[in-house]
């Protein structure tokens, strides 16, 4: 309700005044300690001198307080306008009265006497106001479960400092609040969520870092702004173990990371790392490589006027795809890679002046046995260490052996000649002939190692792939049964044809990534403990088994809808995949998120019978939040022209209604590119979304289905959703179903034949 109506308004407004009050007095107090440390920083690094270790850590210290206040700073100015968003009183067992506690974004405390003015959403108290019913309620924190009794719960809406709305409420956000915020218009970044955080978000947030999370969201659900906000909580809580770098999240690709790069800065959280997994393979290999697009390969798939050639052979560029992103694969390459250790070391004694110092035998084991918990190349420092013992043992008994043949040759000429200068000259001639072959044999000491080291081949991991690739007897045996005949010719072709060509697909990232680590481990210590997978339906299991893998000590949390797997066909089919193979040796957390927010109940509805066509699986359908709207219009035309003015029109009446964002989505980029021409002979500033783009702008922005994924906008068109386009096929239901599940407000949908039957009930 309004705030003046509210009977506590007077109560609440001097409240609000304080607070602001003393934000202002903080943030003047905070920029003058920063302008101190900048002016203490700037002259410690205009007289740095290098002999002087004071200067060293005066700019260690300063750099990191200064960081610390910058965030700090951007906190405070952000609370000018809305210091905190909820209250809650909550009496503790034992005591009198009430605490009345402020919820917001950061935590302020009065210096004066430590009193606590705002409450961290994420501090253990704040799961009160997630979670909590009125009446018995209870929560955890660092000195145990603390219970007593909540009494109120209270909403906020505070802007530029004015208190305009309170709301008194039992559950996280009452629905007239929640429907406000769900019925704004969408802006060019996703924004965070603190203040409306439901139930099932905040069971996700505030889950166990050290057990894997699987999180399965319907679309709409806030998968990948709860996904940020865990990481916020996480670093929150956890700031004596973990810093920022320790925490990175893997989105699909660059585009979407520009997206979402607004949301942890918003949240206080900085230098947590956010790449994509193309990306980060190419980092850990240290080699960039040419990347196919996949969403070539994917709009490939789903063309329908491809000649029965054309699709007999994309059907193996599949299958290719299936194995390559499979655990079979990494079996495959098992084979292979044991091949590898079987005949790395040389088929040959170790020895040293003809004398014998390890048998082949025994390197053989040392290498394949004692030290197999290595990585295959960094045996060969442990193998240098036994090899130098042996050989110093081994050069100490022949050098023995050449001062006791020579001390029995003076002896013996000692007694058989007189003393004089031929005795001399024989003497000394037998202890140089011993020094020099002492200097020979230290000399072949110090390089007998490493000739027998040379010995061994040792090959870049893409080399040490492609020549797989390029072995048909090795890549058959590696393979086995594992494949059939035909599709296993075909899949090493294919690919040793586009490995000489200079390209690699993403799905051979991660064997090069495993090929690297079972050989030559990780270069160094990667400094990442938690990693956060968004949308990992399009993920494999064999890229999650590597993460897993190299990053030693990791947790993980992955969120993903398998509704939206528009990629299956390298991706996790069932997140038993998950639990079955990378996650069994560990206790693992699996939750739903089946309420979406972002679209109306009548555009859900209507998705809903699309995804429902899908046959190979049960199908976890998405709950809308009661927001209705307009239902989904769709448009018969008799042409794609048709379909243009059709669209011109539906432009000019979501700009009447202040829209900021609509969408244009087709199915193929091809398609794209003809409608973003057609459109923009008569609208300017048109963008058109190709996946290259590092930026994401908000607008009229025309685009394929495939790259709609985890965006939003507040209106989409559909563009010529016909039978021809949108068949029954699965990949087909997927993209028709991402493409619907992407507006706030309003979906259209022409078509020009007959309307697709995924559409129809």
């Amino acid at each position: 309700m309004p705030a003046v109506n509210h009977p506590d308004y007077k109560e609440e407004l001097d409240r609000c005044n304080y607070t602001l009050q003393y934000v202002e007095k903080c943030l003047e107090r905070t920029l003058a300690k920063k302008n101190r440390i900048d002016r203490d920083l700037e002259w410690t690094r205009k007289h740095f001198n290098s002999d002087n270790s004071q200067h060293y850590i005066d700019i260690i210290v300063n750099s990191l307080l200064q960081g610390t206040m910058d965030i700090e700073i951007r906190n405070l100015m952000s609370a000018r306008s809305k210091p905190y968003f909820a209250r809650i009183d909550f009496l503790e067992k034992g005591k009198d009265s009430a605490e009345k506690l402020y919820i917001g974004k950061m935590s302020l405390i009065r210096d004066e006497n430590q009193k606590l003015i705002i409450i961290d959403w994420r501090a253990p108290v704040a799961n009160l106001y997630y979670e909590g019913r009125l009446g018995d309620a209870s929560y955890v924190c660092p000195d145990g479960k603390i219970e007593g009794t909540l009494q109120l719960k209270r909403q906020f809406s505070i802007d530029k400092g004015e208190l305009k709305e309170i709301f008194d409420i039992d559950i996280t956000t009452n629905d007239e609040f929640l429907q406000s915020c769900l019925g704004a218009n969408v802006d060019n970044r996703l924004k965070e969520i603190v203040t409306t955080i439901q139930t099932e978000q905040n069971a996700v947030i505030r889950a166990d870092m050290w057990r894997p999370l699987i999180v399965q969201g319907a679309a709409g659900s806030g998968k990948t702004t709860i996904a940020l906000h865990r990481i916020a909580y996480l670093i929150y809580n956890l700031e004596k173990s973990y810093v920022p770098e320790n925490f990175m999240i893997i989105a699909p690709n660059k585009l979407f990371l520009n997206y979402i790069s607004d949301v942890l800065p918003e949240l206080g959280v900085e230098k947590a790392r956010q790449t994509t997994f193309e990306e980060f393979a190419q980092d850990l290999i240290g080699k960039r490589f040419k990347l196919r697009d996949p969403n070539e390969k994917l709009q490939a798939f789903v063309d329908h006027t491809k000649s029965p050639e054309e699709r007999e052979y994309l059907s193996l560029v599949r299958r290719t795809s299936e194995f390559k992103a499979s655990m079979r694969f990494k079996e495959t390459l098992d084979v292979y890679l044991k091949e590898i250790e079987e005949n790395f070391i040389p088929r040959e004694d170790f020895t040293f002046c003809s004398v014998l110092i390890y048998k082949y035998e025994e390197l053989y084991d040392l290498f394949v046995n004692q030290y197999r918990m290595w990585p295959i190349a960094r045996r060969l420092d442990e193998m240098k260490k036994n090899l130098n013992t042996r050989l110093k043992a081994k050069k100490q008994e022949i050098i023995n052996r050449l001062y006791e043949a020579c001390d029995k040759r003076v002896a013996f000429l000692k007694l058989t000649i007189p003393d004089g200068y031929e005795r001399r000259r024989l003497v000394t001639e037998a202890i140089d002939g011993r020094d020099r072959d002492i200097a020979n044999i230290e000399k072949e000491a110090n390089t007998a190692i490493s000739a027998y080291i040379r010995k061994i081949s040792r090959l870049s991991p893409f080399d040490y792939y492609r020549d797989l690739m390029n072995d048909e007897a090795m890549f058959e045996k590696a393979a086995g049964d594992r494949l059939d005949t035909d599709v296993c010719r075909f899949v090493r072709s294919y690919t040793a044809g586009m490995l000489k060509s200079g390209w690699l697909e993403t799905e051979d990232l991660a064997p090069i990534i495993y090929i690297k680590f079972i050989i030559y481990g990780m270069d160094e210590k990667i400094p990442v403990r938690h990693v956060v997978i968004d949308e990992a339906q399009d993920f494999s299991a064999f890229q999650v088994y590597v993460l897993k893998r190299i990053i030693k000590d990791s947790s993980f949390t992955i969120l993903g809808d398998l509704n939206q797997g528009i990629h299956s066909y390298r991706g996790i089919q069932d997140w038993d995949e998950l639990t079955r193979i990378v996650f069994s040796d560990r206790k693992h957390d699996f939750l739903t998120l089946e309420q979406s927010y972002r679209t109306t109940v009548e555009i859900m509805n209507a998705a809903n019978i699309v995804i429902d066509k899908i046959k190979s699986r049960e199908v976890s359908k998405a709950k809308p939040v009661i927001r209705h709207g307009e239902e989904v219009r769709i448009r018969p035309a008799a042409s794609k022209k048709e379909i243009i003015s059709g669209i011109l029109r539906d432009i000019d009446e979501f700009r009447s209604l202040s829209y900021k964002s609509v969408a244009i989505i087709c199915k193929t980029l091809r398609e794209c590119r003809e409608v973003h021409s057609a459109l923009s002979r008569h609208i300017d500033g048109v963008i058109l979304i190709t996946g290259k783009e590092d930026e994401y702008r908000t607008g009229i922005a025309v685009l394929p289905a495939c790259l709609a994924k985890g965006l939003e906008f507040d209106a989409v068109v559909i563009y010529n959703a016909d039978s021809a386009e949108y068949t029954e096929d699965e990949l087909d239901i997927k993209l028709l179903y991402v493409a619907m599940t992407r507006p706030l407000h309003r979906l259209c949908i022409y078509h020009t034949g007959e309307l697709t039957p995924l559409l129809k009930p």
